[in-house]
């Protein structure tokens, strides 16, 4: 009888040291965790993505991006300007579109496409979203791409503005390589 005693008595205190969520009693779910982007992560993050999207890509037979640091400036620039406007979509605040931007940094391929988020989630967990949705979805494995873009802005509040731009690389002559090394020469000059 002791024995018995002690056991039921080990089980009570256990179960009293159990928590129930919160959506359990209430109905409610909690909120998400806030996901921050650490200093010093950005490498880290964007061939997370890149990682990611190559097996996505790679599972359906289209050939892998790579990442392109001008399209990444463009998807950088988007995500800044989206959080000054405080909303989500793909026209920039001085009314320049996706083309404008791609433009403007002086990438020489084809842009291709442009998706966006805002949100408190994780890159992947963004990914996942966009995997989802036939038209993001369509722009991420697109099988004319080879090149991408991917950025982000986040708030202090945590909030998240992610900007990924898809493109298709130009094979340049020697002059028109010529003309870029020495156009950018004379812009760092």
């Amino acid at each position: 009888m002791r024995i018995v005693a002690m056991v039921f008595m080990a089980a009570t205190l256990l179960l009293a040291g159990c928590e129930v969520p919160e959506e359990a009693t209430s109905g409610v779910k909690p909120l998400p965790r806030i996901y921050r982007i650490p200093a010093g992560q950005t490498a880290t993050v964007q061939f997370r993505m890149l990682d990611a999207i190559n097996t996505l890509r790679q599972a359906s037979d289209a050939e892998p991006l790579e990442l392109e640091s001008r399209l990444t400036a463009a998807a950088a620039t988007h995500s800044r300007d989206m959080a000054v406007q405080n909303r989500p979509w793909h026209f920039g605040s001085d009314g320049s579109s996706p083309l404008d931007r791609v433009e403007r940094v002086g990438y020489v391929g084809e842009f291709l496409g442009e998706t966006i988020s805002e949100t408190y989630e994780t890159e992947l967990e963004t990914l996942s979203v966009w995997m989802a949705r036939e038209d993001t979805r369509a722009i991420l494995m697109d099988a004319q791409a080879d090149q991408m873009g991917f950025s982000w802005y986040q708030e202090p509040s945590g909030k998240i503005w992610w900007t990924l731009v898809t493109g298709r690389s130009q094979e340049l002559t020697d002059s028109e390589r010529l003309e870029d090394i020495l156009g950018t020469a004379a812009a760092d000059g």
